[in-house]
């Protein structure tokens, strides 16, 4: 089973972490690394040519955002399946893909997630998002799975399309409201962390952005001929308290390789 991973980056160091993580993976099926750079300079520039030779695509130009770059990715991907890794991002250990593989094992799952763990600059445990099984009615409370731990049968995207430019801010949002909820899709969940996610994200990065992101979340539900979701965006955020509350009482203030509860 040959899995695509696309990583989008623009003018972010950090970049080399999310490669390193997934070149180590130890997974004995076929890789594809996709990189979209959106024209950065050095030294994230440099980084990158430092990891050509292992890099299966590699495109540098500019874009019209992440989920553009994420839309081109997905273009060029050849894989069974596809994940998205974001340049400051990192796969939790080594064994990802191959819990990944495992779960596309059975024909009729067309997708996979798990949990994610929110990461600060000392590599401590602030917020971790333990998603549990997909149950449909969840969505109607603020529910949605990490997106960097969602992995898709890449020919979802060509029945059910990419990701839609006109949420800059919560597109992986709508794609996967649109796929889970509107089209029903398989979905299998692996019950163990699979990504550590630097802590400030587009969407977290100022309150107005938080404003922005959940006003494109009721426009996802609009858009989607999705009723009752009115009252998600405001259900959402309390998601998150939930996440920042489990961080705390599992004293997960450490670092992220000091979690054992489900890693291989």
């Amino acid at each position: 089973m040959k899995i695509s991973i696309i990583t989008p980056v623009y003018n972010d160091p950090r970049v080399s972490k999310a490669l390193d993580s997934i070149l180590c993976q130890e997974y004995e099926g076929e890789i594809e690394l996709i990189v979209i750079d959106g024209g950065s300079d050095t030294p994230t520039l440099d980084i990158l040519q430092k990891y050509q030779d292992r890099i299966s695509v590699f495109v540098s130009e500019p874009d019209n955002g992440i989920y553009d770059a994420m839309n081109k990715g997905i273009k060029f991907a050849t894989g069974d399946i596809i994940g998205i890794l974001n340049a400051d991002d990192r796969y939790c250990n080594p064994f990802v893909l191959r819990d990944v593989a495992n779960a596309f094992k059975d024909s009729q799952t067309d997708a996979c997630y798990g949990d994610l763990v929110y990461i600060d600059h000392q590599d401590r445990i602030v917020r971790y998002w333990k998603s549990g099984q997909c149950r449909l009615w969840k969505f109607y409370f603020g529910w949605v799975p990490p997106h960097p731990t969602f992995f898709v049968r890449k020919q979802l995207y060509e029945k059910y399309e990419t990701f839609d430019l006109r949420y800059p801010i919560a597109a992986d949002y709508e794609l996967m409201l649109r796929f889970i909820l509107k089209y029903r899709i398989s979905v299998k969940y692996i019950p163990r962390v699979l990504v550590k996610m630097s802590i400030g994200g587009k969407s977290n990065r100022s309150l107005s952005n938080v404003v922005k992101a959940n006003i494109e979340v009721w426009q996802a539900w609009k858009n989607n001929d999705l009723s009752f979701g009115y009252l998600v965006p405001l259900l959402k955020p309390a998601q998150k308290v939930v996440q920042f509350i489990r961080a705390r009482s599992k004293k997960l203030n450490q670092p992220v390789d000091g979690i054992t509860d489900g890693v291989r």
